[in-house]
């Protein structure tokens, strides 16, 4: 037995100590056709954001099931992110006019690209594209051998049509699409699939943490014992409504003392989460109960001890693909007042596992609900 398969049986070992041995052999016997199939995976960036995490452990798996699985990330100019932040926002329902010299850019960042990966997507058995960033690299490959499909992570349910309709050209060609839920779906011309994310239990920002792990990170934020803990971990993107977070708070807090901690950094493919930052920062200014924390993209261990640490995890999102911060608190155990849209819904049972929200008032309510109710952030 080569070291590959051995690591990857110690690898698919420790996922049955969590999911079941008959878990494995499912995934084993349908994995079992693909034995040895290139698939080549891309997007735009390594770090930052739920596409790089999800990718960090899939690729792994997968390999450990006996696909020859790869992943390749483009490069990209500052112009380039500007315009995919621009699809970003509006297929999320942001609608303004993106200029003809970004698309312009857009369309040559990914001819050049091509130019360096066009062998490796040709020769592949299956190519799967995440998200608009490479969607067009598809066009300049006319030598593919495999199947593609693109894989859309984003809330596309109410998209702002003139990004859809241009972003439509280069998605029609692929042989399938991936969305997250069905109400994200959009009418193309070839199958559509669901396949909801998911998170990682093994991972550094899952597994479990001895108290004084726990105790350490308290420390180190000098987060007050005394005080019940709001925690929202997210980028800085106003689709996540940091700042409604805060006002949730402060309203909650003017008759519940508390504490909020907001935990996040920025995707090297977002070029707008400093303005956010700043805009989160001044809304907190002076107020002693928020703290702001702008972390690297690698700091899992610190999310996992302040999910684990919080007393209630929030994810006001307005938009969101599915949210994989949700699921990650609620592996935790801990109650979830999140946004009612998208991926969200999926996860949180209103009033059973959480609540759902609209506004900072809703949001504020519900803390001051469970926070009345202690013996709930148990059960």
């Amino acid at each position: 037995m080569s070291r590959t398969d051995t690591n990857g049986s110690l690898l698919l070992d420790r996922y049955a100590e969590v999911a079941g041995r008959e878990v494995i052999h499912h995934l084993q016997q349908l994995a079992a056709p693909l034995k040895g199939a290139k698939v080549v995976h891309v997007n735009s960036t390594r770090e930052g954001g739920g596409v790089a995490e999800i990718l960090q452990k899939l690729i792994p798996l997968k390999r450990a099931l006996g696909i020859d699985a790869s992943w390749e990330v483009i490069q990209g100019s500052p112009a380039f992110y500007e315009c995919t932040k621009g699809f970003h926002n509006g297929l999320q329902g942001m609608g303004s006019p993106i200029p003809k010299q970004l698309l312009a850019e857009y369309e040559k960042i990914n001819a050049e690209n091509a130019e360096e990966l066009r062998s490796t997507l040709e020769e592949a058995d299956f190519v799967v594209i995440h998200d608009p960033q490479p969607a067009p690299l598809l066009s300049h490959c006319p030598e593919r051998r495999g199947r593609w499909l693109w894989r859309c992570h984003i809330d596309a349910s109410h998209p702002y049509r003139p990004v859809w309709k241009y972003l439509r050209q280069w998605i029609i060609p692929y042989d399938a699409s991936v969305f997250s839920i069905p109400q994200f779906a959009q009418p193309l011309p070839h199958p559509q699939y669901i396949v909801a994310p998911s998170i990682d239990p093994l991972s550094e920002k899952n597994r479990d943490l001895p108290l004084e792990e726990l105790q350490s990170v308290r420390e180190h934020y000098k987060l007050d014992p005394d005080l019940p803990m709001m925690l929202q971990v997210s980028r800085y993107d106003r689709f996540k409504d940091p700042l409604g977070v805060v006002q949730a708070c402060q309203l909650a807090g003017k008759l519940t003392p508390l504490q909020l901690v907001l935990a996040g950094g920025g995707a090297s493919d977002d070029p707008e989460g400093e303005a956010v930052l700043e805009e989160v920062r001044q809304a907190a200014a002076g107020d002693p109960r928020i703290q702001v924390l702008l972390l690297p993209a690698d700091a899992h261990h610190t999310i996992n001890a302040l999910q684990r640490t919080a007393d209630i995890v929030l994810q006001k999102s307005i938009r969101e693909g599915f949210g994989l911060t949700v699921a990650e608190a609620m592996w935790k155990g801990k109650p979830v007042i999140g946004g009612d849209t998208g991926g969200i819904r999926l996860q949180v049972f209103d009033h059973y596992t959480g609540f759902l929200v609209r506004t900072p008032e809703g949001a504020a309510l519900r803390i001051r609900y469970l926070l009345h109710r202690r013996e709930l952030l148990k059960e």
